[in-house]
């Protein structure tokens, strides 16, 4: 098929990394695997921080609506659009609207609709996700938060599972040499979610202080110098800052460590630990959000409790004080995402959900 893919929160050619970002790219590699032709339709971000700013947004997309339509009209038209991460704060302005008039299916990936926002300034936002998940040929959740909350949302939309994965080429003949008490994370620095893991990882290394581990920190970001004033209290020796690293070089850095270490607060799902876990790292997280979706409890790491400290630091100390646990997790955990959750596993699954569902090989 012939796709137009379009990501409202953050284009898959947008200069700063995130998740949003890697998982567009990944979801348009997987695609294309798949034999189908990809395009990305649009640079157009509809994210918006208020309502306000959101009407300002929507007003704006008018034009690029109007380039899409005459491209469109002037060339051969897609076979389908491909929405990723719609929500009432990133709505999609285009899709709908080109689907009903070019009489083409729309999918969306991702798409969360949250029931408390209905009573709120977003409602008209949220109206708009509402309609996009009813009327969309299938809606692909990669969690099962997500999975359910669509389907008690709107029981007539179409929803179908796809497990969150990644590109394990970096990682298939990688030989690692793994550290047991180096420990390791990687995630970006900024306010929210990502500073509130980083306090709970420091928190919980000042419980453990007497272990003999090494912290390895990959990312950066706006909030760098509060990161570091977190793990201030640490011997320097124990803290490296290894800054912001490409793909090889985070594959690189993780087959240096031993286990790899991030609390999780409010993870969508986290690609980060399905690619500390194709290196062979056992994973030590919370169970909470979307994180168990991606780290199999008990078999690839551990995920305690969400917001006990004291659980956290004590599951990290297991794993440095058991290194044949340490070794069976993670030769675990190398099996589980390279059998369970490549590229390869992914192309397949997308195929069939849109042959299903959006007629791709008629």
């Amino acid at each position: 098929m012939r796709i137009a893919f379009y990501a409202p929160l953050k284009s898959p050619h947008h200069p700063v990394p995130s998740g949003d970002r890697l998982m567009a790219r990944l979801l348009i590699r997987a695609l294309e695997l798949a034999g189908h032709v990809v395009e990305v339709a649009s640079e157009f971000r509809s994210f918006a921080g208020t309502p306000g700013v959101a009407a300002e947004v929507a007003a704006g997309s008018a034009s690029e609506l109007q380039r899409l339509r005459e491209s469109w009209s002037d060339k051969e038209k897609p076979q389908l659009w491909f929405c990723y991460h719609p929500y009432y704060k990133s709505v999609d302005p285009f899709g709908p609207t080109l689907c009903a008039e070019f009489d083409i299916p729309h999918v969306t990936a991702e798409a969360s609709y949250s029931p408390k926002r209905d009573q709120s300034d977003w409602a008209p936002f949220q109206a708009q996700v509402g309609a996009l998940v009813q009327n969309a040929a299938v809606n692909i959740a990669f969690t099962q938060r997500d999975r359910l909350g669509l389907e008690r949302a709107f029981p007539q939309a179409r929803v179908a599972p796809l497990a969150p994965f990644i590109d394990t080429a970096l990682f298939e003949g990688a030989l690692s040499k793994p550290q047991p008490t180096r420990l390791i994370t990687v995630a970006m620095m900024r306010a929210g979610d990502k500073m509130q893991s980083y306090r709970m990882l420091a928190a919980a290394l000042a419980e453990i202080s007497d272990k003999p581990w090494t912290l390895a920190i990959v990312g950066d970001g706006p909030m760098r110098s509060e990161v570091e004033q977190l793990f201030s209290p640490f011997d320097p020796h124990r803290i490296e800052w290894l800054g912001e690293r490409n793909a090889t070089g985070i594959a690189d850095a993780l087959g240096n460590a031993g286990i790899y270490a991030w609390p999780g607060c409010g993870e969508a799902y986290g690609l980060a630990y399905l690619e500390a876990q194709a290196a062979g790292l056992p994973v030590v997280a919370q169970h909470t959000a979307g994180v168990p979706e991606v780290v199999p409890s008990g078999i690839t790491g551990y995920l305690t409790p969400d917001g006990d400290v004291a659980a956290y630091a004590a599951a990290l100390a297991t794993l440095l004080d058991d290194p044949s646990k340490r070794q069976a997790m993670g030769d675990a955990a190398r099996h589980f995402v390279l059998s369970e959750r490549s590229l390869t596993v992914a192309a397949g699954t997308l195929d069939e959900i849109l042959t299903k569902y959006a007629g791709a090989n008629e």
